[in-house]
């Protein structure tokens, strides 16, 4: 079976060696010294100024947008996973879907200014299979309307834009360390901010509000994660560049066999420097890509319709044309794509792909 995506799993001694002091310290949870060795090791990796290692990604999400204090209307993307919508809903904001750049398929800037309304208060934008949204531009229309601006950067660990990470862009950036991403710590995720007043307001929020053992500062949640979480972090930070390097490589194999053959793939945004989280190819059509799945799971190969469906379609949100989005939405796939995947595994995907274009 070839399924969409492995956890990366590093070398078990490094695991084991990381596992052991927990048994010596007895120090489970609760910001013991893997989950602050994590941070500290995080933000020199990425150079970011302020980061906080939460329990997943949908929570990074929810504490942004609640650090921020957005409220009524708030412009997202309709191409990306659930949670950038569900967090809005669920933090009491009206996601407002703004359409796509069918090229990037990224948030298209151009389409969110006309949505602003005097209920507006932020811009959440995803950098959708890692791939750099058009921060300038987005900066650009927040300044002048005075919104907050969030970047669910779940794909995007390790990117660059313009030589800085891609998270120190924004007001707060999140990003999921889940075990599908390439780097994850298990389960997890993270708030990015250079802002040092956002990040003591959000670490509160971590940590049911405490300000000390005995007193509290405002409405908290347990949002924190554990030192088992932060050793699977610790243990896979060091392969990062040769993980990356990889999926580098299983990318341009795709890209010999498919790109302008079989179907497009997004355009990276000028500026970026990628870091090869998905390989998603558009097909002319929903029908030619229903086709393909069903010749790739006959051979127990299980690409990934992500993001279908466009989440202008949920049924818990205001409906709102988003043409470009549903059109992509409905013929783009994910490929098999992980650090373990074999160069014979991609051609065997790629022949099967190919062969059913021609009949």
């Amino acid at each position: 079976m070839i399924p969409v995506t492995k956890p990366f799993l590093p070398p078990k001694e490094e695991f084991d060696e990381l596992i052991a002091g927990i048994w010596q310290r007895n120090w489970l949870t609760n910001g013991g010294p893997l989950a602050n060795k994590l941070e500290l090791d995080l933000k020199r990796h990425l150079g970011v100024d302020h980061l906080l290692f939460l329990s997943n990604g949908t929570i990074a999400l929810q504490f942004a947008i609640r650090a921020l204090d957005l409220k009524g209307e708030v412009i997202t993307t309709p191409f990306s996973y659930v949670a950038t919508a569900s967090s809005l809903v669920w933090e009491g904001c009206q996601p407002v879907f703004a359409d796509i750049d069918p090229h990037t398929l990224n948030i298209d800037p151009a389409t969110i200014e006309a949505l602003i309304t005097p209920n507006t208060s932020g811009i959440l934008a995803t950098h959708v299979f890692g791939n750099a949204c058009d921060v300038e531009a987005i900066q650009d229309i927040a300044d002048r309307h005075g919104l907050k601006v969030i970047y669910d950067g779940a794909h995007a660990f390790g990117v660059k834009y313009k030589g800085k990470s891609i998270f120190s862009y924004g007001d707060i950036s999140t990003c999921s360390f889940h075990a599908t991403k390439l780097f994850h710590t298990t389960e997890g995720g993270a708030v990015i901010t250079k802002d040092p007043e956002l990040l003591r307001k959000m670490s509160r929020f971590r940590s049911f509000g405490h300000t000390s053992a005995t007193s509290f500062e405002g409405v908290g949640i347990n949002g924190k994660n554990s030192e088992f979480h932060a050793a699977m972090g610790l243990a896979n930070l060091g392969h990062v560049p040769q993980i990356i390097e990889r999926r580098k490589e299983i990318s341009e194999l795709y890209d010999k066999w498919l790109k302008g053959v079989a179907g497009e793939t997004p355009e990276i945004t000028s500026g970026t420097t990628y870091n090869y989280a998905y390989y998603p190819i558009l097909f002319s059509s929903e029908q030619e890509l229903l086709k393909v799945i069903e010749a790739l799971n006959r051979a127990k190969i299980y690409p990934r319709r992500y993001f279908y469906p466009s989440l202008s379609k949920l049924d818990y949100v205001e409906k709102r044309p988003t043409p470009i989005a549903d059109d992509i939405a409905s013929r783009v796939l994910c490929l098999p794509l992980y650090h373990e995947l074999s160069s014979e595994e991609v051609e065997l995907v790629c022949r099967l792909i190919l062969r059913k274009k021609r009949y």
